[in-house]
């Protein structure tokens, strides 16, 4: 069974700085008929504007990740990190018992385009931290590339809860597939281009819910496709 949560049919809200798609329930934007998904909680698509960003604010018992898709995003914490995120990186922050961070668009003409996702963890009360880990394209072209997951594997940023992460660039008429494990959904975000997944047509900012899928075939439709797939419990 695939849901298609069109990008039209998304939460939309535009505050002169920042201006947002919400996938899911969030802030003002209320629908409850999309509250998350499993343990897949908020994504949000980003544009903000130049040298604006988030002051600083808390958050707590989130697991969050940061994934740019064009332009630069400046990153600081409580927990120590500090950096600068650009596109192929991926940027997981535990917020856990509580942490305070800031992130700020550091170009004076550039807007920066983002997808803010965030995970309920396995557990409340974790320690906060913060990890930042480039995946270079060729890793991704053509294939399903695993950037982040609960044991941190393959390279992957490590998150605290059974979900596997994996990003994905493909070209027109490349195509790959993905097994569900028994009791195992997934959720499969479009960045760029356009998709057929098992016959469904999804384009940029289109999600889909998938559930009781054995198998995953996913085609391009676009010369230049991103896409992520959430493998969730």
């Amino acid at each position: 069974m695939i849901k298609i949560r069109k990008s039209d049919e998304r939460g939309a809200a535009n505050f002169g700085w920042l201006d947002t798609r919400y996938t899911f329930s969030f802030n003002t934007y209320y629908d409850p008929r999309f509250m998350g998904f499993r343990d897949l909680r908020v994504i949000n698509e980003d544009w903000v504007a130049p040298s604006q960003g988030f002051g600083t604010h808390g958050h707590k018992d989130m697991e969050i990740i940061t994934y740019i898709v064009e332009g630069a995003l400046a990153h600081k914490d409580s927990s120590g990190g500090s950096e600068v995120l650009r596109p192929h990186e991926v940027q997981r922050m535990t917020a856990g018992r509580g942490i305070q961070h800031s992130e700020f668009n550091p170009s004076a003409d550039e807007k920066v385009h983002l997808l803010q996702i965030w995970i309920l963890p396995e557990k409340d009360n974790l320690e906060p931290g913060y990890e930042q880990t480039y995946f270079a394209p060729e890793t991704k072209q053509g294939k399903l590339k695993l950037v982040a997951s609960r044991g941190g594997d393959d390279g992957s940023v490590k998150i605290n809860q059974d979900v596997k992460l994996y990003s994905s660039l493909l070209k027109t008429g490349e195509q790959l597939s993905h097994e569900l494990a028994a009791n195992r959904h997934a959720w499969i975000q479009i960045v760029k281009g356009s998709i057929d997944l098992n016959g469904e047509t999804l384009q940029a900012g289109d999600g889909a819910a998938v559930s009781d899928e054995k198998v995953l075939q996913i085609k391009s439709t676009a010369d230049e496709t991103e896409f992520l797939l959430f493998d969730l419990n």
